[in-house]
């Protein structure tokens, strides 16, 4: 593979000051240097970036992409295992259609790698799993398999499971199924094989996180009492009033990954959605990540909701924290993405412009140094791997 050197734009590195003029330049799938005055050797392929931004691939952590394909109805829908409370035991990989067309909807959107969960009707919904957003298999997007253990509190797990007559159908009965599993699981011995009780050893060890689906404060509060007792690493996802216990978050370091932002407040939970509430949780010291839980919001919006975050007031260098590193982080692959440094990944995007300015877009994107995407400004029109693709 022929050396590639990115010259002549902004370069934002994520973990340092953006670069003027900057260079990327990328060997063997990965970034070997980043800088202002960086040697291209002689026969590597140029890209002349001048006025153009170059930013690393975005990373949404929380999505159900592939697993509740977008067009497909009922057949493409197999996020959601609603038949019983506890299914520890489900790999949502196993779901994953790399045909959905939210991939491609990612990618023209700067989203380079996104966490998939299992979906939400369930106290113990199952394991996560972080993939690239290009590849004919699913198995070649793995990044990180799994990435954490879904659970939910709150509305979801309760209407599901009440209206069909079974606990658990109050708050009370979503914990108390939590803890029940857990508790089994800490006694487990191996025999019989228990496949449910295997996954939650891993999060028991702390091998992946406790990955928190919840909204209301008095839900949070309920997820860092499990948390405490059992001991595993916890995430807060959507976290919509995650700001009215930020101190409680803050003094335990617990992330949270929040949103999505861009939806009306279609149920009781959502009352108190506001993107203000992304300064409010970054002033409080909490590593924030945004997320769009695409579908339900499209993954190219990603980049959206960070700009109007900015405008309510986050800091625009959080924002776009919270939008690469945090969420690579959150699923444990910042070692590989998320910044642009010497021995990551070559995952990275050239953007018209600055990417907070919603009149800029995509215009290169590169997996492992390998061109992904390219937008053609006369046509108005992206390709992603051979396939036209619309805004």
């Amino acid at each position: 593979m022929t050396m590639l050197a990115i010259r002549g734009a902004t370069v934002v590195p994520i973990d340092g000051p953006p670069i003027p003029g900057g260079t990327v330049l990328i060997d063997a799938r990965r970034i070997v240097a980043v800088g202002a005055a960086v040697d291209v050797p002689e026969g590597a392929t140029v890209v002349d970036a001048r006025g153009r931004w170059v930013l690393p691939g975005l990373v949404d952590a929380h999505t159900h992409m592939g697993t509740l394909e977008e067009g497909e109805g009922w057949a493409g829908d197999d996020h959601d295992e609603a038949t019983t409370p506890v299914t520890a035991q489900l790999r949502a990989l196993d779901a994953i259609n790399p045909a959905d067309e939210g991939f491609r909807d990612a990618v023209g959107g700067g989203v380079l790698a996104v966490g998939i969960n299992p979906g939400s009707c369930n106290p113990i919904a199952g394991e996560t799993v972080a993939v690239r957003c290009t590849g004919r298999t699913v198995d070649e997007m793995v990044l990180r398999s799994p990435a954490g253990m879904k659970s939910a509190l709150g509305e979801n797990p309760k209407r599901y499971h009440g209206d069909a007559g079974r606990l658990p159908a109050t708050r009370m009965g979503i914990a108390a199924v939590i803890r029940q599993a857990l508790a089994e699981a800490r006694q487990y011995d191996g025999t019989p094989v228990d496949l449910g009780k295997e996954a939650l050893g891993r999060v028991l060890r702390r091998e992946i996180p406790w990955r928190q689906h919840c909204h209301r404060a008095d839900d949070i509060r309920t997820a860092v009492r499990l948390a405490d007792e059992f001991g595993y690493d916890l995430v807060i996802d959507h976290g919509t009033e995650a700001h009215l216990v930020a101190e409680l978050l803050a003094e335990r370091n617990i992330p949270v990954l929040l949103g999505p932002l861009i939806v009306g407040r279609g149920k009781v939970e959502l009352r108190n959605r506001a993107f203000r509430n992304a300064r409010l949780l970054a002033e409080a010291g909490i590593e924030l990540s945004l997320v769009t839980d695409h579908p339900v919001i499209p993954a190219n919006l990603l980049i959206v909701q960070a700009a109007y975050a900015v405008r309510e007031g986050l800091d625009r260098d959080v924002a776009l924290r919270a939008v690469t590193l945090n969420p690579a982080r959150a699923l444990g692959i910042a070692d590989r993405l998320g910044s642009l440094a010497p021995g990551k990944d070559a995952d990275l995007c050239v953007w018209s412009g600055d990417p907070l300015d919603p009149m800029q877009r995509v215009e290169l994107a590169y997996q492992q140094g390998r061109e992904v995407f390219r937008w053609n400004n006369e046509r108005r029109v992206g390709t992603i791997n051979g396939r036209d693709w619309w805004a």
